[in-house]
Order: C-alpha cells, then structure tokens, then sequence
C-alpha cells in the first residue's frame, strides 16, 4: 500500500513536524511493506520575511499550488497530519481515495480569542481556518489525539463518533532519563544550586497556556524563602510577564532558554524539578509525557485532555488555584520518597506512549477504509 502523508511546511509548526516524524516511524515500524511518501508544501514561500507580498504567497502556496499538485498524486490512502491543513480534504475528494485527517485541537473554535493573540489579520486568518477545519466533516476517518478532542469534533463540527478514532500522541525514544553527573553538570553549568528547586515550562505564550499563574506560583514560593527557580522554554515572555517579572523582582529567579534542539530540550526536562502545565486547553500535552519520560513530576491543570494524559503519574490542580500549585510545589521539594513516587509513575505512564503503538492503530483504521488485511507477522 502506498500512502502519502501530507505534512505541513518544513519549520512551519514545530509540534506539527514532532507528530508528523513519529507517525511516518510508527508507521514505517508496524508496517515495514507499505510506502510512506512525505509531501508538504514549499518551504522556502512559508519560511521569508513578513512582508504583505509573501502573506499573499503563502496562502497562493497553501491554498492553491500545493493543493493543485497532490490531485496528481499516485496514492492508495491521504493522510491529513494537521487540521489546520483541512482545505486540502475538498480537493481530495476529487481522488476518490480514502482520506484521513488527524485533529489535535479546536481551540480557535473553543475560545476564539486564541486566533486573536496569534494572528496578523484576525479575521482573514479566523476565516481561512474555519473552512479548513469545516473540510474534516468530508474526511473517511478522523483521528483524534485524545477522548477530549474527539468530544471536541463532534460538538464543535456535528461529526459522529463513528468517524472518529482517537489514537493519542507518542514520545520519542531520545526523551529518557540521564545520568545523575550529567543532570548536576548541566544544572551547573545554568548556575542552579543542588538546593533550589528548578520549576520548567514548556511551550508558546498563548493565552491558554496560563503562564502567569506559572509566575505567580514562583513568586509565592520565593516570598515563602524556598529556593526558587524557573526556567521558559518555547515561546519568549510577553510584555505583561516580562512586567510582573520586573515587579515582583523575579529577575534573578527566572531564565528563558529559547528553542532549544531535542538534545538539550532531553537534559532541560532533567535538570527540572518539575513541569508546570497549568493550561486552560489541551488537545493531548505532549510535553506531559516528555517530562513523564525523562523522569521529571509534573503538575498540571485538571480540565481537557490533561488527566487523561497524567493519570495518576502526576499532580492535578485548578489551572489558576495558585495556593494549590504552591502546596505541591512544597510537597514535592520536602519529600524525598514522594517525589520518588511520582518519577516512577511517570516513567511508567510514558511507556504507553510509544510511536509503534500510535502507528499500529492510525494502521489498522488504514486498512478498515482500505478494506484489505495485511500480514504484520
């Protein structure tokens, strides 16, 4: 079987490139017989300088071009990795071949002020990505990434759960725990004493992303005299962070570390005490399980996907109850056996989420619309 996967634009979406390598592994793994092509749009249209003329070769490049040329593509199944592409369905349609979508969230139809803080023309962009998304009603199978998003899909779009699959997302294999000499080199190497306690946040700055409650908690933790310190990984603080930051005099507290490569993302989640993902909205909460799998406690928010991901491995709050986030905080850093506890669950849950399993189950919907077994001994 020949399947193509339609990814999105070299460098245009980091998490969307994550999902899309390890599902073509996944695949590739369970699946050893099959062709998996890659096809995404030019690159070098998405990745120039912000001017008007390039916005207008973007979307000639994402809604035109791109689109025209996989009509002519030689393949038994489409594989949609990334909603936001869901344009791309009414051209397929056209192929009669079968088309899967996967839907990693619905935010911008949940709390459309997301696409506010993100977009330069809102309502240009808020109206690009409506249709696209529209397009996923005409898809042979949507794969949602967890029970959340599928509740999502069929609220949001009218779509029965029988067009649905929820197959969650997977951790990479590089994401494991290291050895004690290198976690205490790294630590020093960021002037991290053994004694403070090193909260991490990974991820953009959007507004369900719930940062300043991150910042919050740190400031009450350093006013309660606990060796305290945070590091930012992703997106850069926003002016107002950056403001609460100079305010509350957390400066010398606080570090932003860029957008690291997976290496040194791998030794950040160690150094860390603890990852805080305090968010308003997740679809899955991918940096749950890298954490999880590196042997790192997490606290998360209690709502959407969020406790499906964590289970019992991890703590779960109010994603704005700052008091509780702090008690957890304390908890974690006084008990030794404790926070133990918590590491061995964690690396126990991120187990589940192998990029093979992934793979075999988006195979087996594959083959459900293909109508053909195959042979995987």
């Amino acid at each position: 079987m020949r399947v193509a996967i339609l990814r999105r634009a070299v460098g245009a979406s980091f998490s969307m490139d994550v999902y899309a390598d390890g599902l073509v592994a996944g695949l590739k793994a369970v699946r050893p017989a099959w062709e998996i092509v890659e096809i995404a749009p030019k690159s070098d249209v998405v990745k120039q300088n912000n001017s008007w003329l390039t916005g207008l070769g973007k979307y000639y490049e994402r809604y035109w071009r791109y689109p025209l040329t996989l009509k002519q593509e030689k393949a038994d199944l489409f594989h949609v990795i990334d909603h936001s592409d869901g344009h791309l369905i009414y051209w397929l349609k056209k192929t009669n071949r079968p088309i899967v979508v996967t839907c990693h969230d619905l935010i911008n139809l949940v709390s459309p002020e997301n696409i506010d803080n993100q977009a330069r023309i809102p309502a240009i962009s808020t109206a690009a990505w409506k249709y696209a998304v529209r397009g996923l009603k005409q898809a042979d199978r949507i794969v949602a990434v967890s029970a959340h998003t599928e509740q999502d899909i069929v609220q949001q779009l009218q779509v029965k759960r029988e067009q649905i699959a929820i197959v969650p997302d997977a951790v990479d294999d590089l994401f494991h725990p290291l050895a004690p000499d290198l976690v205490d080199s790294f630590r020093l190497q960021h002037h991290i004493s053994p004694e403070t306690m090193c909260l991490l946040h990974v991820g953009s700055n959007h507004p369900r992303k719930n940062v300043s409650t991150v910042l919050k908690v740190l400031a009450a933790l350093k006013i309660q005299g606990l060796f305290i310190h945070l590091w930012k990984v992703g997106a850069d603080f926003t002016v107002e962070q950056k403001s609460f930051i100079q305010t509350q005099a957390l400066e010398t507290s606080v570090t932003y570390l860029g957008k690291p490569d997976k290496q040194t993302l791998v030794e950040i989640y160690n150094a860390a005490d603890v990852l805080m993902s305090p968010s308003h909205y997740e679809g899955f909460g991918m940096t749950i399980i890298e954490a999880m799998a590196c042997g790192t406690p997490v606290i998360a928010a209690n709502v959407t996907s969020l406790p499906e991901v964590v289970g019992e491995a991890g703590v779960l709050v109010e994603p704005t109850d700052v008091r509780a986030m702090v008690a957890a905080v304390e908890h974690l850093n006084r008990d030794y056996n404790y926070r133990q506890s918590l590491r061995e669950k964690g690396l126990s849950r991120a187990k589940v989420f192998t990029w093979e399993a992934t793979g075999k189950l988006v195979a087996t919907e594959y083959e459900k619309l293909i109508g053909q077994t195959v042979n995987i001994s």
